[in-house]
């Protein structure tokens, strides 16, 4: 079952689809929701996706597909068009969005080399769309050079996917005994777990279980170039 805002954000899609064939842009979303922040409409759009009743169309600037409406869906005013049913079967022209933007939050300096505190803040970074898939996400700036051989540097913004679990090789915000957070390599030795750096001056570093805690995966790297 949908939140009315999930609903009402799927209608306004759904009618934008059908009177011009273009997915409305987040401003758009926002505005017509009547919500202060693009990173709401993100993380109503990732529920939809998550329920099956929106996808993202792969290799395109936040281009949306509705593929179904729930049932009870009431009924347009006489002055709208209605609502088509959405199918999948037939092809058609993929919509096209226009690039946008979605502001997620900042939350301070992460530690690539020796962990440092973990630091929260109300500042958001503005991150291109296409970027970002399904689920909520925050962004850190990356401080050290230990992860230097997976292309992480010094002053990146690490991009991360909010998760609890991780599989083996991934790279993670890791949260070290409630107090210090670093970007590595998670991977298991024996009943322990291994942190692995990205730079062979670097050791790996090796904890029991319940020192640490996954705060996220790596979903991407931002980079600025003065």
């Amino acid at each position: 079952m949908l939140t009315a805002k999930q609903q009402e954000l799927l209608v306004f899609i759904q009618k934008r689809l059908e009177e011009g064939g273009v997915s409305p842009s987040f401003d758009e979303m926002k505005d017509a929701l009547d919500l202060k922040s693009k990173s709401g409409i993100h993380r109503l759009i990732s529920a939809l996706e998550e329920r099956g009743f929106i996808r993202r169309l792969p290799n395109r600037a936040r281009a949306l597909e509705v593929l179904k409406l729930p049932d009870g869906l009431p009924k347009a005013p006489d002055n709208v068009t209605p609502l088509r049913p959405v199918t999948t079967s037939a092809p058609r022209e993929i919509p096209i969005a226009a690039n946008d933007v979605v502001e997620i939050p900042l939350h301070g300096r992460i530690a690539a080399g020796v962990p440092i505190e973990a630091m929260e803040s109300d500042t958001m970074l503005s991150v291109p769309a296409a970027l970002l898939g399904s689920g909520d996400h925050y962004a850190l700036e990356v401080s050290g050079d230990s992860m230097i051989d997976a292309g992480i540097l010094d002053g990146d913004y690490a991009l991360i996917q909010r998760t609890e679990v991780a599989r083996e090789g991934q790279i993670v915000v890791a949260l070290v005994e409630d107090s210090e957070a670093t970007l590595k390599y998670f991977r298991r030795e024996g009943p322990r777990v291994r942190l692995d750096p990205a730079n062979a001056a670097y050791e790996p570093q090796i904890y029991d279980p319940q020192q640490v805690r996954i705060q996220g995966k790596l979903a991407g790297i931002l980079r600025r170039y003065n």
